[in-house]
């Protein structure tokens, strides 16, 4: 290593749609010859994507024992492996974890061959500042959500005691964006975030963490570039009063999504077969992502309404962790209709199908991977978001004109099969589509652009070190 190399502790929030992207980091950092320590459990560490040989001597994965909390699975230790209204007890067990964590910084930091120079973290780590400080560490915030969802929550005096007293405070867009803008949960959304970011679980919400995480840090930097947010992130960066920067998108490459394939049934590998044998952009991808569930009546309407609209399809289908194993989800008989035009299966590489020739369309959550992931191949979105930050993606997907959402209803969330069959005809065929497929198209150049992307790490990086070096 180069004597300006650094040492940096990455510490993800325990989901794999955070996990994964700060492995990318990871790995685009070790690539420049810096040093990193990746934090989290045994059990997602094992479930990681393996490091390639000429970087692994460069990342070090630390493993912290959660510790047992009661309602939580003992294998639980992601997301994804637990209701999304559990997820308020994996908060409570991760922290749990400041306490190991907090011994091996005092070690770390006692001897100057591994003592970090910085601490990325995410938007849980409300204890981590304090530690880091004990011992003049710097931290930075890494985050997954975009800047438009940044901003929609506001500056930290918003964050820690706003003017939001009401879940209907959340469903129109706050008075401090200055410009044009539709970013605002629907009701339905706002009673589900509401429901899992309260402090009922844990003793405190994910407001307050995201306000003491951003307090902390020395700058924030959102997984996003110029060419998409501009207007975003000097917005965020004047309501949180430090320097925001963009990370690049932090793209996997094909070639990840195929290294992963031996640890499959080989049975599911078939469907890249069953691609190679339709039509060029006639089949609608359909995936939610690795949590990102719905009820078993939404699951069954969705279906009926993708059967209803005759449009070929690929459904990476996930059975929510809800649902028992021997319960029956999707409607009786829809294999078996839908078999002429559709497969429904498990695990599939999903960068490998969203690459391939046949794929006109993706059903998604809008999870923020998914959508980088998608439009590095320039698919347009039927838009069916779910919890989280999903809602706010989904209307900036809209603003831009690159995506359809499925109308739902404001209250319950509901939504008619009859609804979804037109939004797919829509997206994937009528001529009321075409501007959405011609400007999904475009976002090739942006998403796609890898050059634009290793600038972002290179401009983060001199930052990292000029903190280095003003400390």
């Amino acid at each position: 290593m180069s004597d300006d190399s650094l040492h940096i502790l990455v510490f993800p929030w325990l989901a794999f749609g955070h996990m994964l992207p700060l492995l990318e980091l990871s790995k685009s950092l070790a690539k420049r010859g810096h040093r990193i320590t990746y934090v989290s459990t045994m059990r997602n560490i094992q479930r990681l994507r393996q490091i390639q040989p000429d970087l692994s001597p460069l990342i070090q994965f630390l493993s912290l024992p959660l510790p047992s909390v009661e309602h939580l699975p003992e294998t639980a230790e992601a997301t994804g492996d637990i209701p999304l209204e559990d997820v308020g007890y994996l908060k409570k067990a991760f922290d749990g974890l400041e306490s190991p964590f907090s011994a091996f910084f005092k070690s770390a930091c006692a001897d100057k061959n591994t003592r970090p120079d910085w601490i990325i973290m995410d938007f849980t780590h409300h204890w981590v500042p304090k530690i880091a400080e004990e011992y003049h560490i710097p931290c930075a915030f890494f985050s997954v959500f975009i800047a438009p969802a940044l901003a929609f929550f506001g500056p930290c005096s918003e964050l820690l005691d706003g003017y939001r007293t009401s879940v209907e405070d959340f469903t129109v867009p706050p008075r401090w964006i200055p410009f044009p803008s539709n970013v605002a949960f629907r009701l339905h959304e706002a009673r589900v975030l509401l429901s899992v970011s309260d402090k009922k679980s844990s003793g405190i919400t994910d407001l307050e963490r995201a306000a003491s995480v951003i307090n902390g840090s020395k700058f924030i930097c959102v997984r996003s570039c110029h060419n998409l947010e501009s207007k975003w992130l000097s917005l965020l960066s004047k309501l949180y009063e430090k320097e925001v920067m963009p990370i690049g998108l932090l793209p996997p490459s094909i070639d990840q999504s195929q290294s992963e394939k031996s640890s499959k049934a080989a049975g599911e590998l078939d469907v890249m077969d069953w691609l190679d044998r339709q039509p060029a952009e006639s089949v609608l991808y359909i995936a939610f992502g690795s949590e990102a569930t719905l009820s078993m009546q939404l699951i069954q309407e969705l279906a009926l309404g993708i059967e209803m609209s005759k449009v070929c399809f690929l459904w990476a289908f996930k059975k929510p962790t809800s649902i028992s194993d021997d319960t029956r989800i999707l409607p009786e008989g829809f294999e078996e209709r839908t078999k002429h035009v559709g497969v429904v299966t498990g695990w599939v590489p999903q960068m490998r199908v969203l690459a391939h020739a046949s794929v006109g369309g993706f059903l998604t959550h809008c999870g923020w991977s998914s959508v980088v992931e998608n439009f590095q191949f320039g698919h347009p979105l039927v838009q069916l978001p779910i919890f989280a930050d999903q809602g706010l993606n989904a209307r900036i997907l809209e603003e831009k004109k690159i995506g359809v959402a499925i109308p739902r209803d404001e209250e319950t969330g509901d939504f008619s099969r009859e609804d979804v069959a037109k939004v797919v005809r829509i997206v994937m065929e009528e001529e009321e589509g075409k501007v959405i497929r011609n400007n999904a198209k475009q976002q090739k150049e942006i998403f796609a652009d890898w050059a634009s992307h290793e600038k972002h790490i290179d401009d983060f990086v001199e930052q990292l070190k000029k903190f280095k070096q003003d400390a």
